[in-house]
């Protein structure tokens, strides 16, 4: 299958491949399979890891691993996405900290230009900065809203025993985000936690934009 991600006026955004995996997962020939630390099929991240993988979205931090646990930062996260948007020629690199050349210049150009990422200050982007949940549902946000698409769904963040800690600045992303059913909160006990300063995880991430970009699918 193929999702094609248009503008409300017709102007083509992203064109992507998506893989229909086998549900549930037998754990034969998937394709995290060529990583030695790929978690087992009956984890919650096995789906997200191989359409992530299958989609070119993602690649292993080696040959064979693809550390699952390892925070996501925010140069790995830009250019995941700007993958998904077709890796567009646009932008010029305007922080002092991302040099010309490096693997994530152009995905970071790219973003800044569409306003789907900001500097940290004095003209940085942070490019090893580990990326929290609620900067990954503020980035998601913002790009949606780049392509137009719809993001008016919204929940009461009250509902979770650590909304206070969610920024002001992300509030309405985090509240699209879990309205859209891409971020969930963290089972504690009998409770769910936003965690909204917490990094996001490797595996987390390729979850999160499968439900993404599924999410996609059905309002084209």
């Amino acid at each position: 299958a193929v999702i094609t991600v248009t503008t409300r006026d017709g102007a083509l955004s992203a064109t992507i491949p998506v893989t229909v995996l086998p549900a549930p997962c037998t754990g034969e020939d998937c394709p995290s399979d060529i990583f030695t630390d790929a978690p087992a099929p009956n984890h919650w991240a096995h789906e997200g890891i191989d359409f992530a993988i299958e989609n070119g979205l993602f690649n292993g931090m080696s040959a064979t691993t693809f550390a699952p646990e390892t925070p996501m930062t925010r140069a790995m996260l830009v250019t995941v996405l700007w993958r998904y948007a077709g890796s567009p020629k646009e932008g010029e690199n305007r922080f002092t900290d991302v040099k010309d050349g490096l693997w994530y210049t152009e995905a970071v150009s790219w973003a800044a230009e569409k306003g789907i990422v900001g500097g940290v200050g004095n003209h940085c982007f942070d490019p090893d900065g580990m990326i929290t949940r609620e900067q990954l549902a503020t980035i998601l946000y913002r790009y949606s809203k780049s392509i137009e698409l719809d993001t008016t769904a919204q929940v009461d963040l009250n509902t979770f025993p650590d909304s206070a800690a969610v920024s002001p600045w992300a509030e309405a992303a985090l509240s699209w985000a879990v309205a859209e059913g891409l971020i969930n909160g963290l089972q504690d006990g009998d409770k769910a936690y936003l965690d909204p300063l917490g990094s996001a995880t490797r595996a987390q991430v390729a979850t999160i934009l499968m439900r993404y970009i599924r999410s996609q699918a059905t309002q084209n």
